[in-house]
């Protein structure tokens, strides 16, 4: 195996396990609601808070440029390790409490020291192949979002070893990327200029990528996060004997984590073929199970479940391409601080999609809340088409669009 690959291969596994933080007080909601009396506001802000935390994270690191003037491994071991420590004091509080809310944010915060610096660790590899390493890192965060499902679906365990579980694999990814060998495109740490992080927003080319970006996180978590609800609802209708079975969680989990194989599939596609050409499919695709999915409640759970896997499938396919076109397109010297800006405005949205989509369901159905998700992608396959006729998008995946 080469240094490269070692290198990747590290780093990936570093983002599985830091990652497993994210949806790992969701993924046991279940069991949450039967040990407590909990608010549908208090159960969305245990995925949106995570959100959040993150959006304020990503908000301070562009400011301050900090993906670019600080060692990416030391910020990455850091967060882990403090994002580590607050998911396992949350077990020792009620989660309907304040101080619960406030560690899933600390979490939160500490994941925008993770996933975008995982990021640009990867890119100081590439070589040509900026989609595929980037799409390998996506599929990674994928894998460890839904690890925390595959746990939670074991029956009989308390709800606070998920939690621990993920902990535990967050302090391994920190050893793990403390001694992550520098890829050789590490720019020189620029020189803190206020408003660099503006950059991403006067730059016509950044300006469409980052539009892409934001209608497929308009869809990505939300979908995400309320799948499994909608999973358990379809089979409780069709058979009222599957209610509160792990069924719908293992089903949750294979749709979250078929993200993995979307993502792999869409930076070896995107690499050959053009990255405006894949994300434009993507987001259609996705967006058109999101359509069809709401309408197919109660029906036979292989068929609901076989359209969520497609739909698993798409939704990650393209997560990658936004931000490697973001890489290509940016001052070398500035790639971290220009991805941190990206995923900050990203995540923002994700939160008001996470809360609004349970008042939709609520008031109208899941047909209509997930037509409102399908609306992200739509408007992010223009975005996408308009930068493919940009004369900047010459320099995205050599010149494939």
């Amino acid at each position: 195996m080469t240094a490269k690959r070692r290198a990747i291969a590290r780093l990936a596994l570093a983002e599985v396990l830091a990652m497993s933080l994210w949806f790992a007080a969701t993924s046991v909601l279940p069991q949450l609601r039967a040990a407590f009396a909990m608010s549908a506001l208090q159960e969305a802000a245990l995925s949106s808070g995570v959100a959040l935390g993150f959006v304020l994270g990503t908000l301070v690191s562009a400011v301050l440029g900090l993906a670019d003037r600080l060692d990416p491994r030391r910020l990455f071991a850091i967060c882990a390790v403090v994002a580590a420590l607050a998911n396992a004091a949350s077990t020792l509080l009620a989660p309907t409490s304040a101080a619960a809310i406030v560690l899933r944010l600390v979490v939160g915060v500490c994941c925008a020291g993770i996933y975008p610096v995982g990021m640009k660790l990867a890119a100081g590899w590439a070589a040509g192949d900026m989609g595929w390493l980037v799409g390998i890192l996506v599929g990674a965060l994928t894998l460890g979002s839904a690890s925390s499902f595959l746990v939670s679906a074991f029956g009989g365990l308390d709800w606070r070893l998920p939690l621990l579980g993920a902990s535990l694999a967050a302090l391994v990814a920190a050893w793990l990327v403390a001694g992550f060998p520098l890829g050789p495109n590490r720019a020189p740490a620029p020189r803190f200029r206020p408003g660099m992080a503006l950059l991403a927003w006067r730059t016509r080319s950044l300006r469409l990528a980052n539009f892409g970006y934001f209608g497929h996180m308009w869809e990505l978590y939300a979908m995400w996060a309320w799948v499994g609800v909608f999973l358990d609802a379809s089979f409780r209708a069709y058979d009222a004997a599957l209610a509160g079975t792990a069924w719908a969680r293992l089903a949750t989990f294979a749709v979250i984590g078929m993200g993995a194989a979307g993502s792999l599939f869409g930076g070896w596609f995107a690499d050959r073929w053009g990255r405006t050409r894949l994300t434009i499919l993507a987001l259609l695709t996705s967006g058109g199970c999101a359509l069809a999915a709401g309408f197919l409640l109660g029906a036979p759970p292989v068929l609901v479940v076989a359209l969520c896997l497609v739909w698993g499938f798409a939704v990650v396919a393209d997560s990658a391409q936004f931000s490697a076109s973001v890489m290509e397109l940016a001052d070398p010297a500035l790639v971290g601080t220009m991805v941190t800006v990206q995923t900050c405005a990203g995540f923002l949205l994700t939160i008001v999609a996470i809360h609004v989509l349970p008042e939709v369901v609520a008031g109208a159905g899941w047909p209509a809340a997930f037509g409102l998700l399908a609306v992200g992608p739509l408007l992010g396959a223009v975005a996408m088409w308009r930068l493919r006729r940009h004369p900047d998008s010459v320099r995205i995946a050599g010149g494939r669009r």
